[in-house]
C-alpha cells in the first residue's frame, strides 16, 4: 500500500538518497519505493559485488522480503531450515540448532546466495518509476541545512550536486557517510584472523551448516544454494595474508575434508578480522545510518546481513511518514532509539559465541565440550539452543509505541507480531501480511474494527491509512451480523489454523495496532482501543511531546 500521492518539489532530485547499493540500502530503496517515495540509490561500483558474503538468512528477514513482494523470487537462492551443527576435533556433535518453528511466516534459519538475493532487490527497483539507481559514483561532499542535505557526487558525467530531504548511509563497514557526519565507530577487532573459501560445484555436498570447535585449527564448513561450500579457516600466528594466495596453503587446510589433488574451483580467497563495533549514533540530523555503516558483528550467528535490513525496515516507514508530512521529524528520532540496544545484543552474542568457538588451549576447549554436552542432558536447555531461543528478538520500550490499554506486564507491545495463515473472503490460505497489506493495519479479535472506535479515532485511523482487519475463526469467515452497517474498508480474515487464536488467549489485549515492520505499535482491550490509537498516532507525530506527556501522568 503506498501513501497518498504527492507532487514532486522541484527543490529536490529525490526525497531520500541512499548512498550504498548493498543490502541494506537496496532494501530501504524497495521499501521506500513501494511507499512511494522518490529514491536516488548512489553506488561506487560499477556492478553488484558478484561474490558471496552473508551465509544466513533468518525469518525476519524473508518476512521483509515479503513485505516489498519479492519472497517469491528470493525463495529459490535460499536452504529453508538449515541445520547448525557445532562439533568437536573429532567431528562429534557438540550442540545443534534446528528450530521447527515459523512463529513470523518463515523458517528461522536458512542458507543463502546473497549476489542472487542482492539481484533480487535490485532488479526489484525497476517496478517503481520513482527509483533510480547511479553506478560508478562517488559522494565527495555533504552538506545540511535546515530543510535538506546536499551531496556533491562524482561520476562517469563529471562531478554534480544532488539533494535530498532525507540521506540513508548505507555504505558498509568503511562508511565515508558515517566519517563525514563526524560519528565514531567504536568497538574491537578480534586477535586472530580467519580465512574464508568459497568453492564451487561443492565437493561435499552435505546440506548443513557446521562449525567446528577444534583448539587445533577452528573451521567453519557451510553449505550454499546452487552447489557453492563455503570454508572458513582460522589463522594461526606465524601465517599471513600472503599464505592464503597459496595453492598450497589452502590444499592443506582442505586436507582433513577433501583428499588431496581433488579438483576445487575457488570463487575467492579472503582474510578477514572479526569486528564487534556500533556508531555513537545512527543519526546526525537529516542523515542516517543503516546496516555496516551503523555496526559491525562477528558472523558465528549470521545476524550482520539480518540486522542491516531490520534497520531498513525500522526507517523506511518512518521517513515515508516524514516526507509525506503525516509525521513531525522527531519521529525520527526513534529509529536509533529502538534499533541500538537490539543491535548491542546481536554483537554481544555474536562476540560470545565467537569466543567460544575459536577456544585454542585443549584443556580449556575439553572443558567447554564437557559443559555443551551436559547442557544437552537438560531437556529445557537443550529445547533453549535447539530451537534458538537464545536469539535476541527485537523488544521496543520506548519509541514510536503506545502503552495506553497495555492490560498486563507481559504486553505484546513493541513485539514482533506473528504471522500464522489466515484465509480471506477472496480465497487462502494465505500469509497474513500479505492479507492485511504493508502498512499500518489494525487487528480487531472477534469484533469489527470500524464498529468499537470512536467516530474521531476512527477518521484519525483512516487518514493515516491504517487498514482495518477483522479477526475471527475461519469457519466465520462469511458470517456478517443481520443490520450490522457493511464497512468497504474493513477486512475480515479468517484463523486458518488456530494459530491466530492462540496468540489472543494469552493476551488479554483483543486489539492491536500493528507497524509496518511487523512490531506492535499499540494493543489493548475493546474498551481501551480507541484511547490506545489516538495515543499512538499522537507519538508518531510528536513523540518526544507523547513521551514526555505519558512520562508526566505516571504515579
Amino acid at each position: 500500500m503506498s501513501l497518498p500521492p504527492e507532487s514532486a518539489d522541484p527543490r529536490f532530485d529525490a526525497e531520500v538518497i541512499v548512498v550504498g547499493a548493498g543490502p541494506a540500502g537496496l532494501m530501504a530503496a524497495n521499501l521506500l519505493g513501494g511507499y512511494g517515495v522518490r529514491v536516488v540509490v548512489i553506488e561506487s561500483g560499477d556492478e553488484l559485488i558478484d561474490y558471496p558474503r552473508g551465509v544466513g538468512m533468518d525469518d525476519e528477514t524473508l518476512r521483509t522480503f515479503q513485505s516489498v513482494g519479492l519472497a517469491d523470487a528470493v525463495l529459490p537462492h535460499t536452504v529453508p531450515n538449515q541445520l547448525l551443527v557445532f562439533v568437536d576435533s573429532k567431528g562429534k556433535d557438540l550442540a545443534r540448532i534446528a528450530p521447527p518453528m515459523a512463529d513470523f511466516g518463515w523458517p528461522r534459519r536458512n542458507g543463502f546466495v546473497q549476489p542472487l538475493a542482492d539481484r533480487v532487490l535490485l532488479e526489484g527497483l525497476q517496478r517503481f518509476n520513482d527509483v533510480r539507481v547511479l553506478w560508478s559514483s562517488t559522494v565527495t561532499g555533504m552538506m545540511q541545512d535546515g530543510s535538506g542535505v546536499t551531496l556533491t557526487v562524482e561520476g562517469p558525467d563529471g562531478v554534480r550536486e544532488l539533494r535530498a530531504q532525507y540521506v540513508v548511509g548505507a555504505d558498509g563497514g568503511r562508511s565515508a557517510t558515517r566519517k563525514a557526519m563526524g560519528i565514531g565507530f567504536p568497538g574491537t577487532t578480534a586477535s586472530t584472523d580467519w580465512l574464508v573459501v568459497d568453492i564451487r560445484d561443492d565437493p561435499l555436498g552435505h546440506p548443513g551448516a557446521y562449525v567446528g570447535a577444534d583448539p587445533r585449527r577452528p573451521y567453519a564448513s557451510i553449505s550454499i544454494p546452487h552447489g557453492i561450500r563455503r570454508f572458513e579457516f582460522m589463522i594461526k600466528k606465524g601465517e599471513t595474508a600472503a599464505d592464503a594466495e597459496r595453492d598450497e596453503f589452502i590444499e592443506e587446510l582442505l586436507a582433513p575434508f577433501i583428499p588431496r589433488g581433488s579438483r576445487v574451483d575457488i570463487i575467492r580467497r579472503r582474510v578477514y578480522a572479526h569486528q564487534s563495533r556500533i556508531a555513537e549514533r545512527f543519526r546526525e540530523g537529516r542523515v542516517f545510518l543503516v546496516g555496516d555503516a551503523a555496526h559491525l558483528m562477528p558472523v558465528w550467528q549470521g545476524q550482520g546481513y539480518n540486522s542491516g535490513l531490520r534497520d531498513s525496515f525500522n526507517l523506511a516507514w518512518k521517513l515515508a511518514m516524514v516526507v509525506r508530512g503525516q509525521a513531525d521529524q522527531r519521529l525520527l528520532d526513534t529509529y536509533d532509539l529502538e534499533r541500538r540496544d537490539h543491535v548491542k545484543a546481536m554483537i554481544q552474542l555474536s562476540t560470545w559465541v565467537g569466543r567460544v568457538i575459536s577456544v585454542t588451549n585443549r584443556f580449556t576447549a575439553a572443558a567447554r565440550n564437557v559443559f555443551l554436552r551436559t547442557v544437552s542432558l537438560v531437556p529445557r536447555l537443550k529445547t533453549y539452543i535447539v530451537q534458538m531461543r537464545f536469539k535476541p528478538m527485537p523488544t521496543i520500550r520506548e519509541g514510536a509505541i503506545s502503552k495506553l490499554g497495555a492490560a498486563t506486564e507481559n504486553s505484546p507491545v513493541g513485539r514482533l507480531f506473528p504471522q500464522p495463515m489466515v484465509t480471506t473472503r477472496d480465497g487462502g490460505p494465505v500469509r497474513m501480511d500479505d492479507a492485511i497489506g504493508n502498512w499500518f493495519a489494525l487487528i480487531a479479535w472477534n469484533n469489527n474494527p470500524a464498529v468499537i472506535l470512536d467516530e474521531g479515532t476512527l477518521r484519525e485511523a483512516r487518514a493515516a491509512g491504517i487498514r482495518l482487519i477483522a479477526a475471527r475463526p475461519a469457519v466465520q469467515l462469511a458470517w456478517d451480523e443481520p443490520g450490522s452497517r457493511a464497512e468497504s474498508d474493513v477486512k475480515v480474515v479468517g484463523d486458518a489454523d488456530g494459530t491466530l487464536k492462540k496468540w489472543f488467549d494469552v493476551h488479554p489485549e483483543s486489539v492491536v495496532l500493528v507497524r509496518p515492520d511487523r512490531i506492535v505499535g499499540g494493543a489493548a482491550p475493546v474498551h481501551g482501543a480507541s484511547q490506545m490509537v489516538s495515543d499512538f498516532l499522537r507519538h508518531a507525530s510528536a513523540p518526544a511531546e507523547a513521551a514526555a506527556s505519558t512520562r508526566a501522568s505516571r504515579p
